[in-house]
């Protein structure tokens, strides 16, 4: 009977899209990232393509396929591999990089597997880029957009669509005034701006971007919103969106009720800032000190993943949403705290 219910409950695309770790392992050394903050305790592992296989259930009646997590997507010697699986069942297919081991090869295969999206991270232009990021490159970067442009219009497609995913830090607002430069010739269809929301350290505190006052929230949205223009009149798409003070919303721009994250160890979570893959306590520093808390609702090894979305700490999670309150997990994610997009 149960198995009749899920099939039932799976015959529309109710799931907007998953997130997959496809590795926790990253060539990159990045200031801000967990990964830089908690290395003494951080766990290096590959997805398998078995535990990916797992997920095929659902596939069908999902919107997207995001393959990444707190690692490099292309460190996974099976990242192609599991493009395909994705695509030959009819999902989008979308993934963020640091664009570091996109050679020509690998990009022709990137073509190829028909993705429909990748997202090239910054953090800054240029030396900025370069120091905030330890281990990129902005100029490469660019070079490797310019070379899957090309490499698109000789197979004649418009895929991949080209992002800019820019994590901008307090540190580096007066460089956003040479991103439309930077963007200036080059083949990017959207730059989506998201600010430090998992602080790990006490140090990163003076990074975040979190307006105290209504005033302080309508100063930065000017802001952002001249650059905007700017950005735009280069071609380019700009979204950002901005904290603003006050009480949490009872949505989280995460999509707790239509979305899911899939660890690299084959676990559950309802996001990628519940699940990092830790082998020691570590913190957070979000409304002071706290624990840094792992939320899992079961493995695919060993449950079938319609179980796990339709299961009781899965449900009882959503519904806490629906009910307009806060998890304690949750309990001032910034994420709650979001403006409209823009």
């Amino acid at each position: 009977m149960l198995k009749g219910m899920l099939d039932h409950f799976f015959k529309s695309p109710s799931i907007d899209w998953i997130q997959v770790e496809v590795t926790s392992r990253c060539n990159a050394a990045c200031f801000y990232c967990p990964r830089t903050a908690y290395r003494d305790g951080w766990l290096n592992r590959d997805l398998s393509v078995e535990d990916f296989q797992r997920l095929a259930p659902i596939f069908g009646r999902t919107g997207m396929i995001f393959l990444q997590g707190w690692g490099e997507p292309f460190l996974n010697p099976h990242m192609m591999t599991m493009v395909r699986m994705a695509k030959e069942a009819g999902c989008t297919v979308g993934t963020t990089t640091n664009g570091m081991l996109l050679n020509e090869e690998m990009i022709g295969r990137l073509v190829a597997s028909g993705v429909d999206l990748v997202a090239f991270s910054l953090a800054g232009v240029h030396e900025r880029n370069d120091t905030h990021r330890r281990g990129t490159n902005g100029d490469t970067i660019a070079a490797a957009i310019r070379l899957l442009d090309e490499t698109k219009r000789k197979a004649g497609t418009e895929l991949p669509a080209v992002h800019i995913a820019y994590v901008l830090l307090r540190s580096g607002l007066d460089d956003l005034k040479r991103l439309p430069l930077f963007l200036r010739g080059l083949p990017v269809s959207q730059v989506i701006l998201s600010t430090l929301d998992f602080v790990p350290c006490e140090e990163l505190k003076d990074e975040t971007i979190l307006p105290a006052t209504g005033d302080e929230y309508e100063q930065l949205r000017s802001r952002l919103d001249a650059l905007k223009v700017q950005v735009e009149a280069e071609g380019v798409e700009l979204h950002y969106r901005l904290h603003r003070p006050g009480k949490p919303n009872s949505a989280c721009t995460e999509n707790i009720q239509r979305s899911f994250f899939v660890s690299s160890d084959g676990s559950v979570s309802p996001c990628v800032f519940t699940n990092l893959p830790l082998a020691a306590d570590a913190h957070i520093f979000r409304d002071g000190e706290r624990p840094c808390r792992r939320l899992t609702f079961g493995n695919i090894r060993d449950t079938d993943i319609r179980d796990i979305w339709q299961g009781q700490a899965s449900g009882e999670f959503r519904k806490t949403f629906r009910e307009r309150q806060v998890p304690e997990v949750c309990t001032g994610c910034p994420k709650l705290f979001v403006g409209e997009d823009r």
